[in-house]
C-alpha cells in the first residue's frame, strides 16, 4: 500500500494515494514519540483497497515520576505500576479529548466513524484502551498492544451505549518485564466483565511486536476495516 508522509509539531501522518474511506490513530509508548510504528505500516501488506490514513501523533514532554521525574513523551505521569497505585487521572482525561479531536477532524473530512481505529503500545495503547470505550459514536475498533485499561473502575460508569460491541483485540507478551502480562489479562478481564468481546492473542517475547502479531494485526485490520461504510 503506497502512502503519503507527512510530519508536523504534532504528528506524523501516512495518508494513502485514493481519498482516505478509513483511518487508525495509532498511539505510541512512553519516551518514544509517532515515529516509532510508522515502519511497521508496510509490513502490514495492506490492500490499496482499504484507502486507510494513519495518524501517529506525538505525546507532550512532561515529568514522569515512576522515571525519577525525567521529562520525556508521555500521555500521562505514572507513579507506580503497582496494584492500587494512584493515576493521572487528568493527564489521562487530557490525553483522551486530544484523541477525541483527532476522531472529529477525521469525521468532519468525511470519514465514518465506524472506520475509525484507535491503536496503541503500552501507555498508548492505555489511552486507547481508556478512550474508545468512552466515545460518543461507534468506532471500528480498538488495537491494543503489550498494555493495560487504567482507571478501569470508572468504566462501567462512563461507557458509552454505543460502543458496547466495540471489537477489541489485545495483544501482550508472555515474558513481558515491564508490563507483566498478568496486568492484560486483568485489564482482558474487567472488561469481558462488563460484556465487551475480547480477542486475546499471546507471545513469546518480551515488550515488543514480533512477526506472529503483525500478521494478526494485519488480518483484524483487514476484517475491520475491509468493507466500506457509508457516513
Amino acid at each position: 500500500m503506497h502512502l503519503n508522509k507527512t510530519a508536523t509539531a504534532d504528528a506524523v501522518t501516512l495518508t494513502p494515494s485514493a481519498t482516505p474511506s478509513a483511518c487508525v490513530i495509532w498511539l505510541h509508548g512512553l519516551g518514544a514519540d509517532g515515529n516509532d510504528f510508522v515502519p511497521l505500516v508496510p509490513e502490514l501488506q495492506l490492500p490499496e483497497t482499504l484507502a486507510i490514513k494513519f495518524i501517529f501523533p506525538h505525546a507532550p514532554t512532561r515529568p514522569v515520576a515512576i522515571n525519577g521525574g525525567m521529562p520525556m513523551r508521555a500521555w500521562y505521569d505514572i507513579f507506580s505500576l503497582g496494584g492500587g497505585a494512584p493515576q493521572d487521572a487528568a493527564g489521562i482525561r487530557q490525553s483522551q479529548q486530544r484523541i477525541d479531536d483527532y476522531i472529529a477532524r477525521e469525521r468532519a473530512a468525511g470519514i465514518a466513524s465506524e472506520r475509525i481505529v484507535i491503536a496503541g503500545f503500552s501507555q498508548g495503547g492505555a489511552i486507547a484502551l481508556y478512550t474508545a470505550p468512552r466515545f460518543r459514536e461507534p468506532l471500528g475498533g480498538v488495537l491494543a498492544l503489550s498494555t493495560y485499561m487504567p482507571l478501569a473502575e470508572a468504566l462501567a460508569a462512563e461507557a458509552a451505549a454505543v460502543n458496547r460491541t466495540l471489537p477489541i483485540l489485545m495483544c501482550h507478551g508472555r515474558f513481558d518485564p515491564v508490563l507483566a502480562m498478568s496486568l492484560g489479562e486483568a485489564s482482558r478481564d474487567a472488561l469481558r466483565a462488563l460484556g465487551y468481546a475480547v480477542e486475546w492473542r499471546e507471545y513469546p517475547m518480551q515488550h515488543q511486536v514480533c512477526e506472529p502479531q503483525i500478521a494478526d494485526i494485519a488480518a483484524w485490520l483487514r476484517l475491520r476495516l475491509g468493507a466500506v461504510k457509508s457516513v
